[in-house]
């Protein structure tokens, strides 16, 4: 008997003894402590399976309820070709053997079993090999050795038989078209860790098998080791159980640990594993004389191609949770095309998840085992080039985002590593800002890894580039912690230009998340650099935010000498942009005090000024501060008039924050009016906005003011 073919597995792909079998109207299975165990319904001879796995099998996992469900659903829908795929260790024999069982009156010339071993060390079995098997088993006689012969007895043979057939760890769809069944009356249930797609042809039916959710996997735990010994420890039990990223195989194997060290507490497990971020924690889920996740890995990642296998050892390199063909294919050095077969190819052997349009992740055991390979397969100059090659990609893109939303800015020049050539993903404003909110985690990942490798002049470039997204969306704590890094990065490359930069866009973002103390220092530090390189620009830029930082405290007086101060200096070096937002907040500042009509002349000048330099943003805001001062000025219309205008502004372009406070704005201005319905609406709209952008403006408004 050929034990390639004959071996059955257990309900972990572990395989447990015995031969090809026939269950059929005879014999009835159920499943004890991991195994098979076959008990004789009549007198015939029936040789038991030895189980040789550690763990139980739980009678009846809570999350699996669905899929067999989902199963149920497939077989009532008259399919006679079903297939469960996913990742290793996931639990696709348990679940399909379990289903199988349930159905045993349904076929009552019997259920097949087969191990195409489709991952094995050596080649996958000859559909050939099988059906000669599987013949035996049925008492044929002696098959054919011709495979055309072989394939054509098999159908005859089960034209008429209503018999269910389990082809366990199958590799293509072209090793299981002929062991088709010859008629109607049966079911083909296929296990992969590919999707098969190919099956369709042939009428399959689909059902992907997701990882245990928190509760499964408890209850698998709890079956190892003990209701009590989990009951002690139930916080350190979920922690390990997700740790083992919810792969049925893995919890087992860290359960079989446990069981083998009574006196070792879950939580040391737990901390062994978490401690171990990489290969450290795929070794210590393994139990001696069993499967281990890293060896199941292994056995799908040696089958893909090699650009395939380049493509997967990459992406377990990058500090990404979720990435898309463009991020793949930046950090390999190829084209989107490229990128996507390739994706589509781990997809299938599911190896990656796919979780939404052009969005793919990893499940976390999988990451480790891609960058464990990566380690072990890649030079370090090589791995070294694939987050180059991302963080350039990121640097580039968020450039020329930067480049479409404030073309009007000052921007330090870039330098690449390994210059990208891959199309953009957005064409204009709003896509542009979408594409860095939605990318913020991944671009945020790129400067913290830029930073921690060397890459100094990369780091302090990619802060730069985001200012877009920082002044727009005000995610406050990012803004602050990427200018933290992106200031040390700077004076780590030496550039004084760039650390002036780093210090006046960080000290904006102080001072906006009302840190102002430390924003006076950061302004103060900009200050004297500025003046110590002779740069007037940016000693406006400095002078500028100490006078926005003491106007933001109350002390009015300060903050219009050093605003006197930004404009006289930029006026001076011809930088009129500059002069109008030093203007736009001398105009915020007399507004505050009661001089309307020095505000709405401020406003008035900051705002000609701004769209004749072409700056949008910034002549929305001195707009709407400008229709502001015309409301309390006693022009409520055109005041209104002034601030929709702005508003349709903030709108188009997606700067949320800035419409919250328009909208604040309008409502303050309608209460003001006597137009308290209207005040209502304006402010609940300009509270929803404040709830993502900026939660302490939203305290603010829910406290009145």
């Amino acid at each position: 008997m050929n034990d390639r073919i004959a071996a059955v597995q257990g309900p972990h792909g572990n395989e447990i003894g015995g031969g090809a079998r026939l269950y059929g109207p005879t014999v009835q299975a159920r499943e004890v402590h991991g195994g098979i165990h076959v008990h004789p319904a009549s007198a015939a001879p029936v040789r038991p399976v030895r189980p040789r796995q550690l763990l139980p099998v739980p009678a009846n996992f809570t999350d699996r309820k669905s899929d067999l469900a989902a199963l149920d659903d497939l077989r009532a829908a008259g399919l006679s070709m079903i297939v469960v795929s996913g990742p290793a260790g996931i639990g696709k024999t348990t679940l399909v053997s379990k289903w199988l069982h349930s159905l045993s009156s349904e076929f009552p010339d019997g259920q097949l079993y087969a191990d195409l071993r489709g991952h094995a060390a050596d080649e996958p079995v000859r559909p050939a090999e099988i059906l000669g098997q599987f013949l035996r088993t049925l008492g044929s006689g002696p098959p054919p050795t011709d495979s055309v012969e072989l394939a054509s007895l098999w159908r005859s043979l089960t034209a008429d038989r209503r018999i269910a057939i389990m082809l366990d760890n199958s590799f293509t769809a072209a090793q299981i078209r002929p062991l088709l069944l010859g008629g109607p009356g049966g079911l083909v249930v296929v296990t992969s860790r590919r999707r098969l797609t190919g099956l369709r042809m042939q009428g399959a039916g689909f059902h992907q098998l997701e990882a245990l959710g928190p509760a499964a996997g408890v209850e698998l735990l709890t079956r190892g080791i003990g209701a009590e010994r989990v009951a002690e420890e139930l916080p350190s039990a979920h922690r390990l159980v997700a740790l083992c990223a919810g792969l049925p195989l893995a919890v087992c194997l860290a359960s079989a640990r446990l069981a083998t060290r009574p006196r070792q507490s879950v939580g040391a497990l737990a901390d062994a594993l978490a401690r171990n971020a990489g290969g450290g924690r795929l070794a210590a889920l393994e139990v001696e004389g069993e499967t281990s996740v890293s060896k199941a890995l292994d056995a799908s990642y040696e089958v893909l191609s090699s650009g395939t296998a380049r493509l997967y050892r990459t992406l377990g390199l990058l500090p990404v949770s979720t990435f898309d063909a463009m991020i793949a294919a930046a950090a390999c050095g190829e084209s989107p095309e490229w990128a996507e077969r390739r994706l589509d190819e781990l997809v299938e052997a599911n190896l990656v998840e796919d979780v939404g349009p052009d969005t793919f992740r990893f499940h976390d055991l999988l990451r480790l085992h891609a960058h464990d390979r990566a380690v072990e397969d890649d030079a370090d100059a090589a791995r070294e080039e694939a987050l180059r090659r991302f963080c350039d990609w990121c640097l580039s893109t968020a450039t020329a985002a930067q480049e479409l939303l404030t073309p009007v800015q000052f921007t330090l020049p870039r330098i690449y590593a390994h210059p990208p050539h891959l199309p953009l993903p957005f064409a204009d404003e709003v896509a542009a800002l979408g594409w860095l909110d939605s990318r913020r985690t991944q671009l945020l990942e790129a400067v913290r890894l830029a930073a921690g490798s060397g890459w100094y002049d990369t780091a302090w470039m990619l802060v730069d580039a985001l200012w877009p997204l920082f002044l727009r969306l005000r995610h406050y704590a990012d803004w602050i912690e990427a200018h933290e890094i992106g200031l040390r990065s700077a004076r780590q490359a030496g550039n004084r230009t760039a650390e002036r930069q780093m210090l006046n866009s960080g000290a904006i973002g102080l001072g906006a998340a009302g840190r102002i103390e430390e924003a006076l220092a950061w302004y103060g530090d900009s200050l004297l650099a500025a003046r110590e390189a002779g740069d007037l620009r940016d000693e406006g830029q400095a002078l500028l935010g100490l006078g926005a930082c003491h106007r933001e405290a109350g002390r009015y007086a300060d903050a219009v000498t050093h605003l006197d101060r930004a404009v006289s200096v930029w006026e001076g070096c011809g930088y009129p942009r500059g002069a109008a937002l030093a203007r736009t907040t001398l105009g915020e500042i007399a507004l505050a005090t009661g001089a309307t009509g020095e505000a709405v002349d401020c406003f008035a000048r900051a705002h000609a000024a701004l769209v004749a330099v072409d700056d949008p943003h910034d002549a929305a805001r001195a707009l709407v501060f400008l229709g502001r001062a015309r409301v309390r000025a006693g022009d409520y219309q055109e005041g209104t008039a002034r601030m929709n205008e702005a508003l349709a502004v903030f709108t188009g372009s997606g700067a949320a924050f800035w419409q919250a406070r328009t909208l604040e704005m309008l409502g303050e201005s309608a209460a003001e009016h006597g137009c308290g319905k209207a005040a209502e609406g304006f402010l609940a709209r300009a509270l929803a906005l404040f709830e993502t952008t900026s939660p302490a403006d939203a305290r603010r408004l829910r406290a009145g003011g």
